[in-house]
């Protein structure tokens, strides 16, 4: 998989777990796929080059994109482990039919989208576009 099409699938978010100021850049290289350490060098040097703008730039990403931390997702599943200890039988067993559910949704809707990729590709290569494609890598 390609760096593009990974970062077609998130969205960007400033990284609280290896922020020093704010997460900005290690939000930026995660986001793109950049070295933490190359990323923040260009920042410094655009702080030195325009110091305005660059400035305005990083305290509105600071303000405008939130910030997102694997550390929430940790608490989050332990929190959901906690109240499954004290559900009763009745309400474990109604949560893992939803959940079953939901995983069944989730695994229809990536056939689905599955589907229809194929469904394009079948299309393509049916048509009259793809001999012509053929014939001009042929020459």
């Amino acid at each position: 998989m390609t760096v593009y099409a990974s970062t077609s699938e998130r969205r960007f978010a400033r990284n609280a777990d290896r922020a020093v100021l704010g997460g900005v850049c290690a939000g930026i290289a995660d986001y793109f796929g950049f070295n933490l350490c190359a990323t923040r060098v260009i920042f410094i040097i655009a702080f030195f080059v325009a110091m305005p703008f660059a400035a305005l730039a990083y305290i509105a990403i600071v303000l405008l994109v939130p910030a997102e931390s694997s550390r929430h997702e940790y608490v989050v599943k332990r929190e959901v482990r906690r109240r499954r200890r004290r559900m009763t039988r009745k309400e474990k067993i109604q949560a893992e039919d939803e959940e079953r559910a939901r995983a069944a949704d989730a695994v229809k809707q990536r056939y689905q989208a599955l589907d229809e990729r194929l469904a394009r590709i079948e299309k393509y290569v049916t048509s009259s576009r793809y001999n012509l494609d053929r014939e001009f890598r042929n020459l």
